[in-house]
């Protein structure tokens, strides 16, 4: 195509959903775009430790990175799944993992089976018959296989330092034709007749044209929200943690778990998440219940291992924009949206916007209305299904311990999630959708794992003979302990991984 009929694409802002922005496209989209990204070294990231999804993966094995090569240049470590403490009621904890309990028999979902189990006294804990639970109870890894095997049943992502991961896939873009524009942005012209933004003014008196701008501004949002005032929807009413008191620390090899542990606190709940080099700990909390400087001094009392630095406190506002397309501005990451960090959903989300805009990409440089209510609804669909997801986390709880735990306890939810909660008590069925993040087995382990057994399951359970499935699933546990015995050590996988790099070098 000849570069006169080429889309310039211009992306406002660097930092994580910048560079995974214009990286995507001027890889995945070579012959049809130009790619011009815009950052200030004077503006920081906010940035920390992160903690991923396993749909990370596919986007850097889409764009051809080498796994090794990538968790080298970010320090990162895998992840099997998120270990959360104290949120049903003080003392417990289970692990959501990244895979499925059992499988499904004669057309009916494991759970169903435990759960019939489970009310004849005949089991223990659901995450026993979970390869992904076992292998991060034992602190091994091993890449799942590929093929229907046992082995095969789980998945993983990664967690990685975001201050690292930015200017790696900065490299990356710039490799692949990015243009890179240090530059702070002071105006904005736009089209009279359209309203489409046509220019961005740079404070050193540049102009950047483009068609097509990509805001991935932060919390700023200088496109969508500050330019083109497309309006904010908030859920802080749901989700009122607005505050972090982020402090990284000292580990020892033995805290370099496959996991990430959420742990809940009498306002919010802190994280720990294990990189190579330090462990990130932040204590996410509701400024409505908690001032910051008691945050800071709580997650300094609770943190383990020598503080590397002082705590830092991020803000931010739980919602989503009413339209993350606008005109010809879509935004991308915190511009788009925000929803806590619970789930390890902000790279997703960023990563879901650009694969969507990718795949709804104008035609010939035209944009046309339909693809672009097309991206929105995908998009809203995804804020809102996490956001469900995120508060049946803090609904589903005994606790009364605290102002913040009593509030989230006896809020009044979406009309979306006391749906599907009513669902699941009463008959152990989780609604069933086809797009979208987070299937049964992450609500199945949430449900359960905080203290949310059904009424009653499946009926056709009472069709088999109890002790023959119980003896089926004492079977499948002793299987998956003997595959997970089998693994490496995690540290033990990720030197291997040292090992070849440093080999091939």
């Amino acid at each position: 195509m000849d570069s006169k009929a080429r889309m310039h694409v211009v992306v406002l802002g660097g930092g994580t959903a910048g560079w995974m922005a214009a990286a995507g496209i001027a890889k995945l989209l070579p012959a049809s775009t130009t790619v011009t990204l815009v950052e200030s070294e004077d503006i920081g990231i906010v940035g920390v430790g992160e903690a991923t999804l396993p749909h990370i993966r596919a986007y850097v094995e889409r764009l051809g990175i080498d796994e090794a090569e990538f968790m080298k240049a970010t320090h990162a470590t895998y992840k099997l799944g998120i270990d959360f403490r104290d949120f049903g009621k003080i003392g417990d904890s289970y692990i959501h993992p990244f895979g499925s309990f059992g499988e499904d028999v004669a057309g009916v979902g494991f759970h169903h089976w435990w759960l019939d189990q489970h009310h004849r006294g005949n089991v223990g804990d659901i995450g026993d018959y979970s390869m992904a639970v076992a292998a991060a109870r034992a602190n091994r890894f091993a890449p799942p296989a590929q093929d229907m095997t046992l082995a095969s049943t789980y998945g993983y992502a990664y967690q990685f330092d975001a201050t690292l991961f930015g200017p790696f896939m900065r490299e990356f873009g710039i490799k692949h034709g990015v243009n890179r524009i240090e530059g702070l942005v002071t105006s904005v012209e736009r089209n009279p007749e359209n309203g489409n933004i046509t220019a961005l003014c740079l404070k050193s008196g540049e102009r950047i044209e483009g068609d097509l701008f990509i805001d991935c501004s932060g919390f700023r949002s200088l496109l969508l929200g500050s330019e083109l005032q497309e309006d904010w929807q908030d859920w802080s009413h749901w989700l009122p943690c607005d505050r972090a008191a982020a402090m990284p620390c000292t580990h020892q090899a033995s805290d370099i778990r496959p996991y990430t542990i959420a742990t809940a606190m009498p306002a919010g709940w802190r994280w720990q998440i294990p990189l190579q080099h330090r462990m990130g700990n932040g204590y996410v909390f509701s400024s409505a219940f908690c001032d910051e400087d008691k945050a800071c001094n709580a997650i300094q009392q609770a943190a383990e291992g020598k503080a590397l630095a002082d705590p830092r406190i991020l803000r931010f506002r739980p919602g989503r924009r009413i339209k993350s397309w606008s005109h010809n501005v879509i935004g991308v990451g915190l511009s788009s949206g925000f929803l806590e960090p619970l789930e390890s959903t902000s790279i997703y989300l960023a990563q879901m916007a650009i694969t969507y805009l990718i795949e709804l990409f104008p035609e010939k440089g035209r944009i046309d209305a339909r693809d672009r209510d097309e991206f929105n609804r995908l998009v809203d669909m995804e804020y809102d299904r996490v956001r469900d997801f995120l508060i049946l986390h803090y609904n589903a709880t005994t606790r009364d311990d605290s102002e913040f735990w009593n509030h989230v306890r006896t809020m009044q939810l979406p009309d979306s999630l006391m749906g599907k909660m009513e669902l699941w008590r009463r008959t152990g069925r989780v609604e069933k959708y086809s797009d979208g993040l987070f299937y049964d087995a992450s609500w199945i382990a949430v449900y359960i794992g905080q203290g949310v057994i059904p009424q009653s399951h499946d009926a056709r359970t009472s069709m088999g003979d109890p002790a023959r499935i119980a003896n089926a699933l004492n079977h499948l546990k002793q299987a998956i302990a003997a595959q997970v015995g089998a693994m490496p050590g995690h540290v033990d996988y990720l030197q291997r991984n040292a090992a070849r790099l440093a080999e091939a070098a």
